[in-house]
């Protein structure tokens, strides 16, 4: 396959266990592959991704936004593409990517393109409820777009017209159940911080309403039922996630308040 004018961007961490999967998607077509590593990794990701063509760059975390864009800064190819360690490009996105970087009249019209992110769970592709379609937006006009956002729920701000593909990013977000609470403490200990930080406050009927509203959406309104049973357990970890993190922002209030008087 003709290389695309495509760098892909790749933040990572200690991933010798997966990032080779999301090279592989795209070492035939992309014509540069970028790499920032963490300083500190130790495990092998660095000769995975030397083997796989990409240009390797050592550096200090600064968290998700200002390493994602250091390592987008680095790209010296017209177009990038947005890639982490836990998703592949499918072959249908490939494709469509090809053909939209040989007609001008897109790359010409559009400053960045989006598409759907497919996560797959205990071995089934989630294809409703609240992760899908899950849209990214991951390939951008290089000096159109910046990471923004606050750490660590990073978002691409685009400047210009964005285009749609049909074709999907696929996601291997957790290898198992355990994998995904111990992200779920993490981002709800995040959510938290980041409400005290705006100086906002929850109360008892974020908890008594939002989680259950959560799951009824998930699961019926969003027919996250046509997913089996991983379905339904989308469905739970999403309450599940929502009333953790309104929970501990309830916790950090009664905190900085102090012991009753």
């Amino acid at each position: 396959m003709q290389r695309l004018p495509i760098s892909v961007a790749i933040i990572a961490g200690a991933e010798a266990a997966r990032i080779g999967r999301a090279l592989a998607s795209v070492k035939e077509w992309a014509s540069e592959i970028i790499v920032v590593l963490n300083e500190d990794v130790a495990d092998g990701t660095e000769e995975i991704a030397t083997q796989h063509g990409a240009k390797v760059f050592r550096e200090t975390w600064k968290g998700h936004i200002a390493q994602k864009n250091s390592a987008s800064d680095k790209a010296s190819q017209p177009w990038i593409f947005g890639l982490d360690c836990d998703e592949e490009v499918s072959p249908q996105l490939r494709d469509e990517i090809a053909r939209v970087m040989g007609d001008s009249n897109q790359t010409s019209k559009f400053s960045a393109f989006e598409f759907a992110r497919c996560t797959i769970l205990a071995g089934r592709w989630i294809r409703h409820g609240d992760w899908y379609p899950d849209r990214q937006r991951r390939l951008w006009k290089k000096g159109k777009a910046r990471w923004g956002g606050i750490d660590p729920h990073d978002k691409l701000q685009i400047e210009g017209a964005i285009g749609r593909l049909s074709g999907e990013l696929l996601h291997r977000t957790a290898e198992s159940f355990d994998q995904l609470v111990v992200k779920t403490q993490i981002y709800a200990e995040t959510f938290a911080i980041q409400y005290e930080q705006r100086g906002r406050r929850v109360g008892f009927g974020d908890l008594l309403i939002r989680p259950p509203w959560r799951f009824f959406r998930g699961y019926f309104l969003r027919l996250g039922f046509l997913d089996g049973w991983q379905g339904l357990s989308v469905a739970w970890m999403g309450a599940f996630y929502t009333w953790m993190r309104y929970a501990k922002a309830i916790e950090r209030q009664q905190n900085l308040t102090g012991p009753p008087k």
